[in-house]
């Protein structure tokens, strides 16, 4: 081995220490969650008349498994809502837990027996904006695991009485339901910038009047930056 070699591999192996011990570097701070009153998040809302001209429901691509972890979205919800530890077979399917649907107030154990029910549904979602979203945003937007509230498992019966009304048309079945109903639909609609109707505003500043204290808390999505 030649001097010049055996130098440089003194070198390398002299920088080793100080190469382990720099420091990873951090991750982003999550960002802080926006809480509102009901009342005041409602007044957050921004105001248009909707359309629904051109939809169709595969414009919003769903239940992926944009984790790669073999859990399409729809389990991942099931697995997360499941007040007892769920029953997941094979590739990531449930078999098993124990659920509670809020619409209702029901209480299940056959996974089968639930929908996930997009809060606000896809359809007004593309009426109050998401028509003009990438395919990807429509992607993210229907498969939101990040927020708590976007999502969630109810019995199969809630959620096509439900299908794609509003506030204005639909409301939980369940009187003790509706608060958090709208709360988890105004913080919704702003984590993902949609707007409102008229008529869907009335609806959520009367049931406003009758909750009290109820907050509404939300962190933006983020921005559709992906070229279509």
């Amino acid at each position: 081995m030649t001097k010049t070699m055996l130098r440089g591999l003194i070198a390398a192996l002299l920088a080793l220490p100080a190469l382990a011990a720099a420091p990873a570097p951090s991750a982003p701070a999550a960002p802080e969650p926006h809480r509102l009153s009901l009342a005041k998040a409602i007044d957050k809302l921004p105001r248009a008349t909707e359309s629904r001209e051109g939809y169709i429901r595969t414009s919003f691509k769903h239940w992926v498994d944009a984790d790669h972890d073999s859990c399409s979205t729809r389990a991942e919800v099931l697995i997360a809502e499941s007040r007892t530890k769920p029953t997941v077979e094979g590739a990531c399917k449930v078999t098993g837990g124990r659920w509670y649907s809020y619409y209702d107030g029901k209480t299940l154990t056959e996974p089968r027996a639930l929908d996930i029910d997009h809060v606000v549904p896809l359809a007004e979602a593309w009426d109050s904006g998401a028509s003009t979203w990438t395919p990807k945003h429509r992607q993210d937007y229907a498969n939101d695991l990040t927020a708590d509230r976007s999502l969630v498992a109810v019995t199969a019966k809630s959620n096509r009485a439900k299908a794609d009304k509003d506030p204005a048309q639909w409301l939980p079945p369940l009187a003790d339901a509706r608060c958090t109903y709208a709360a988890d639909w105004t913080a919704t609609k702003l984590r993902w910038s949609l707007t409102a109707n008229k008529a869907e505003v009335t609806a959520l500043e009367k049931l406003a009047e009758e909750c009290g204290r109820q907050e509404v808390e939300y962190v933006k999505a983020p921005a559709d930056t992906t070229a279509a």
